[in-house]
């Protein structure tokens, strides 16, 4: 069972006892009829073959108050769309199939790149992104919930959960970010545990109180891929096409809504899903390339907000950043030690270590380009420049349905 401990500046939901399933999905599907939810489904054609997507598929098919279910695909042959379409098909809801790499999406990608507005790399952002188009174009929805899938320990509480507090009128949140325990035989998380927190409280330590850095400090998982929120959050938001997806939506809600208007909820008593491999001496791949980009997107959002950083600064960070996960380190060690999990020191040392590298590596970029590759162009820049893109959107995804 989890505590009831609120902290921070958002709304923090709990775990408390054993969750009445049926009560929770009977109040979403009243909620919903006039409240309609959309289920954004993010995927790579190799998860198609995992078990995961298959458990993932088998939980959603007796899930009634979900509207539709779109799924947005990575690159995939014609052939391999064709195996999307069979494999999703199976799924009682009005399921919409994205093909992102085929021909008609590609024809909207580049209309929408000859107006000189920026859509991104392929990728989970973009995919996302297009989703959101897709389902603007329909005109009938009030909630989008987002979930990854890869998710091993999935369940459909897992679902109702993360859709409550926004699909319920007398909560009536705008966003509502998942948060979840990461623990096998060990303790998981490294990129939350030994990068994101400790970077954040180092820089509350130089910079000294700024709101922005408390809203981050705020969540307690920033880096999870789950989230709901309100359909007017996908039309004005901008997010990144890189691993600085996560923290690059959470800091275009700290723009766009009010703190009270922002939740997160504890979604699952246990998450597993694929562990990214170190890569210690590879900034190219791996938690090194997604440390690297995590941290330029809290460097360049800070830098939006007036925060000056200069060599010097950088340089104070690195330091302060070391000693603080250091820090954290001996508490996770010991936290491990109480529960009688595993804890490989020399593991989690040159994790932190690696993390180090990756945030001079940012520095070293933001000091050079200090706004970097642009975001993600929000839907109603795009409609404002293209005022018929959402109605392409929505018949090249229907006739590619078909």
């Amino acid at each position: 069972m989890s505590d009831f401990y609120q902290t921070g500046v958002v709304a923090t939901f709990h775990r408390l006892g054993n969750v009445n399933i049926d009560k929770l999905e009977a109040e979403l599907s009243w909620y919903s009829q006039e409240r309609p939810i959309a289920l954004v489904l993010p995927s790579l054609y190799r998860e198609l073959q995992g078990e995961a997507l298959k458990g993932i598929v088998r939980e959603l098919s007796s899930v009634k108050y979900v509207k539709e279910v779109v799924v947005t695909l990575g690159p995939t042959s014609p052939e391999e769309f064709r195996y999307a379409k069979d494999f999703f098909s199976v799924l009682p809801q009005k399921t919409s199939i994205i093909w992102n790499s085929g021909p008609s999406l590609g024809d909207i990608y580049r209309s929408i790149e000859a107006e000189g507005l920026p859509i991104g790399e392929p990728g989970k952002g973009r995919s996302a992104w297009m989703a959101y188009g897709y389902i603007l174009s329909r005109q009938e929805f009030h909630v989008i919930a987002l979930h990854d899938c890869d998710i091993l320990s999935y369940g459909k509480e897992l679902l109702s959960r993360l859709c409550y507090p926004v699909a319920n009128p007398n909560l009536d949140y705008d966003f509502c970010k998942g948060f979840y325990t990461r623990v096998t035989d060990r303790l998981h998380g490294r990129a939350t545990r030994l990068l994101v927190t400790p970077l954040i409280r180092s820089l509350q330590k130089i910079i000294g109180y700024h709101p922005l850095l408390v809203f981050f400090d705020s969540f307690r998982y920033p880096l999870a891929g789950e989230f709901s929120m309100d359909i007017d959050m996908a039309r004005i938001n901008r997010i990144p096409g890189d691993w600085g997806l996560e923290v690059g939506v959470l800091a275009e809600i700290y723009r766009n809504t009010s703190l009270r208007r922002v939740c997160q909820v504890d979604i699952a008593e246990n998450y597993e899903h694929k562990h990214q491999e170190l890569s210690p001496g590879d900034a190219s791949k791996g938690l090194h390339k997604m440390c690297v980009d995590i941290s330029k997107s809290i460097f360049r959002t800070l830098a939006s907000e007036g925060i000056i950083f200069s060599s010097g600064l950088f340089r104070t960070l690195i330091a302060t950043y070391v000693r603080t996960a250091q820090d954290m380190l001996k508490r996770f060690e010991d936290d491990a030690a109480i529960n009688g999990l595993y804890f490989d020191r020399h593991q989690e040392s040159l994790a932190v270590d690696t993390f180090t590298h990756a945030i001079k590596e940012a520095a070293g970029i933001i000091m050079e380009d200090p706004l970097g590759v642009p975001l993600i162009s929000s839907w109603d820049r795009v409609t404002s420049a293209i005022p018929d893109i959402l109605m392409k959107i929505r018949t090249a995804v229907e006739e590619d349905n078909r």
